[in-house]
């Protein structure tokens, strides 16, 4: 034992304390390291939460800038002053929490969770039964409607046997096993890197691909209405100056096209530049990012290897005009893109976290995203009950019944009441005409899910996905969603819905409660038997690089002409350069006063580039909303079929038509020869010529 009265007599020691500038400088360097990888390691969660109640907040301040009729820039300066506001009290309050230097509380990496197929407490013929269906319910739905003639009926029933299947064995698993602490570890420095590394990728990839959406001339036309007007338009816009009544997609309950206008408005530049020149890349970021934290809040293990397939099978399935990939970058400035592609996944995951610790904090996100939600579009009032119901049935089976209630309460107070109050004060015309179209189930799974390998893949991540998910509440979650989507594929359930809401136009969007690319992605964590660890990590890696194989083979990739997606050498508008061109060389034409008739394409590209130039036809499929057999919808029918050269109606059906809806000038294609020819006995003189490509003649009204 050392002596007490030798170490007092011992040579003095260095004195330890660090001189100014001297032993101070490694030390630090090294707590500077440490807190700049703590930052790292919550990037991705500070951003996505920090963007979900920036939003939120601008989607009640534009609420309630209709009491006061505030202009759509006054609201968004409001706006931007409560955001700093905002920003500084939650640097404060995090400064104040943690000393410099510390790290999250969760930080350290909590024990690997077994799926539930590998758990001894699990019934073994009860897991094959479910095994077994979940297989033939995805070949037989992946086959059906194909070349190979299946029965729906096939895999409806065998998808709802292994979706209740997966419920019990989930739940069995819940009730027997203990609590993990913490539920899920917390993402480390390298994986949030990487996933803010893949998120900014893929924001700069935005700017480079276009797809041509007829959509576009009612979202992003909206914006450039109100960018140049500084006016929210509470009626027609497009086929008027906000004089005719509002179509079906009204009231203005969504903000996201006036957050574009206006941020476009106070910054001073073109709305359309706007959105997807800053806005579309912001969005991209966000929405890997959102997608990047459920996905390493429900997987086992591998994390980053799952979130690398979900991002592979979004860019390389895409195609149809309702694949999810099409919904992600092609579709993403549009608020229903921003909403399946980012607050679908955040949404099961604030769920997760709040049936999790049930904190304040996951409650108040819940609230804030469905504020988001509505404010990216009217179909969060379809889907979120849905998807909350889904989440709350599961709860329900375990005995968290308050906690499902409370969160019902949180997700749908804001988006259903606001619909109701906006609905009562506003009004709203009954789109009679838009509502015909329906997809029942099998044509619903091959729209979104889709057919073939693909298919298959989809359907085994849907019925597979509890099974795969980390245990307990992802597990849990994953299960109710995939019970409440088989239950919605057995036929005639659409059917009845459509029957009793009248919405069933928007039906074919149910699979969207489902966080498909993180349950695809959730297929290369299964557990393989291996000897050793190192087999078992090759095994997924395996998985992992079949999965994108099948994806490149099997589908189409977003960069596709296949996808309507032309790829640029530089950043451009979603429009064909062409089109553009045109609509901005008769924008600066001397025109005359009245409505535009040119070919439909041109009108659909003019309110996108300029809400001065009013024209005849926006878009025919909106004529629905007024109904098609009206003088007010032959008469644009008429006119714009012989500005395409589709028709050749005579100068006596024109000229009354052309009366009534006031048209000043008439620019057709030089190819068009009976337009050309025709147009000077209505009573309008050539006045511009356009050189090829895109070459065009343009009249205008005499007298």
């Amino acid at each position: 034992m050392a002596n007490v009265d030798s170490i007092a007599v011992a040579p003095a020691e260095p004195d330890p304390t660090p001189r100014p500038g001297q032993a101070s400088r490694p030390a630090d360097a090294q707590g500077g390291l440490s807190r700049v990888r703590a930052l790292v390691a919550v990037a991705p969660a500070v951003l996505t939460d920090g963007a979900v109640i920036a939003f939120a907040l601008f989607t009640v301040l534009y609420h309630l800038a209709f009491l006061g009729d505030l202009r759509p820039s006054v609201t968004f300066r409001i706006w931007l002053v409560a955001c700093v506001v905002l920003a500084v009290v939650a640097v404060l309050r995090a400064r104040r929490r943690a000393p410099a230097g510390s790290t999250p509380a969760d930080s350290a990496p909590a024990a690997q969770e077994e799926p539930v197929s590998a758990r001894p407490a699990a019934d073994r013929r009860l897991l094959v039964g479910v095994l077994v269906a979940a297989a033939v319910a995805a070949v037989s739905a992946g086959l059906a409607n194909t070349s190979v003639n299946v029965s729906w009926w096939i895999p409806a029933v065998s998808g709802l046997l292994a979706a209740v299947g997966g419920l019990l064995l989930v739940r069995q698993a819940w009730l027997s096993g203990p609590t993990p602490t913490p539920a899920a570890p917390a993402p480390t420095p390298a994986q949030s890197a990487y996933a803010l590394v893949v998120s900014v990728l893929v924001g700069i990839s935005s700017l480079f691909m276009a797809r041509n959406t007829p959509d576009d001339v009612y979202y992003v036309g909206k914006s450039v209405w109100i960018a140049e007007r500084d006016l929210i338009p509470l009626n027609d816009f497009l086929f008027s100056e906000n004089v005719l009544p509002s179509m079906g997609s009204q009231p203005p309950i969504p903000s996201i096209e006036v957050f574009d206008g206006a941020f476009a408005n106070v910054i001073g530049i073109h709305a359309s530049s706007a959105l997807w020149f800053v806005l579309l890349p912001i969005m991209a970021v966000l929405a890997v990012l959102a997608l990047w934290r459920l996905t390493h809040r429900w997987a086992p293990r591998r994390p980053v290897l799952a979130f690398t397939v979900a991002i592979a099978y979004l860019y390389l399935v895409a195609g149809g005009d309702a694949a999810l990939g099409t919904f992600h970058l092609p579709r993403l400035h549009e608020g229903k893109g921003m909403f399946v592609s980012a607050v679908i996944p955040l949404m099961w995951l604030y769920l997760t976290e709040w049936f999790d610790n049930r904190s304040r904090r996951s409650l108040l996100l819940i609230v804030a995203l469905s504020i988001t939600a509505i404010g990216l579009t009217n179909t969060a009032a379809i889907i979120l009950p849905m998807l909350v119901g889904a989440a709350g049935f599961a709860m329900l089976l375990v005995g968290r019944w308050k906690a499902a209630v409370v969160a019902a309460v949180a997700a749908l107070a804001y988006p259903i009441g606001s619909l109701v109050v906006s609905r009562l004060v506003l009004g709203g015309m009954s789109a009679t005409g838009a509502d015909d179209a329906f997809f029942d189930a099998a044509y619903t799974y091959r729209r979104t899910l889709l057919f073939g390998v693909v298919g298959v893949i989809s359907g085994l991540a849907l019925w597979c996905g509890a099974l795969l998910a980390r245990r307990r509440t992802p597990a849990l979650l994953a299960a109710g969603a995939a019970l409440a989507l088989s239950v919605l594929f057995v036929p005639g359930v659409l059917e009845l819905l459509s029957a009793l809401s009248g919405i069933s136009v928007v039906l074919w969007r149910v699979p969207w409660l489902l966080a498909l690319p993180t349950l695809i992605g959730l297929l290369c964590t299964v557990r393989v038997p291996a000897p050793t660890p190192a087999l078992r990590r090759a095994a997924s890696g395996g998985i992992a690089v079949l999965l994108v194989a099948s994806f490149a083979l099997f589908a189409t990739p977003m960069w596709s002409p296949k996808s309507w997606v032309d790829v640029h050498d530089r950043p451009t508008w979603k429009l064909p350069q062409q089109r553009q061109a045109i609509a901005f060389w008769i924008k600066g034409l001397d025109r005359p006063q009245g409505l535009l008739l040119a070919p439909k394409t041109i009108m659909r590209t003019t309110p996108i580039v300029t809400s001065e130039v009013r024209v005849v036809l926006p878009r025919d499929f909106y004529l629905v909303e007024y109904d098609l057999n009206s003088q007010f919808a032959k008469d644009r029918l008429l006119l714009a079929g012989f500005a395409d050269g589709a028709d050749s109606p005579t100068p006596a059906e024109l000229t009354p038509a052309l009366a009534r809806l006031d048209v000043g000038t008439i620019c057709v294609y030089n190819g068009n020869r009976y337009a050309r020819e025709t147009v000077p006995q209505l009573g309008y003189q050539e006045f511009a010529k356009r050189k090829a490509p895109g070459a065009m003649t343009c009249f205008r009204r005499i007298g």
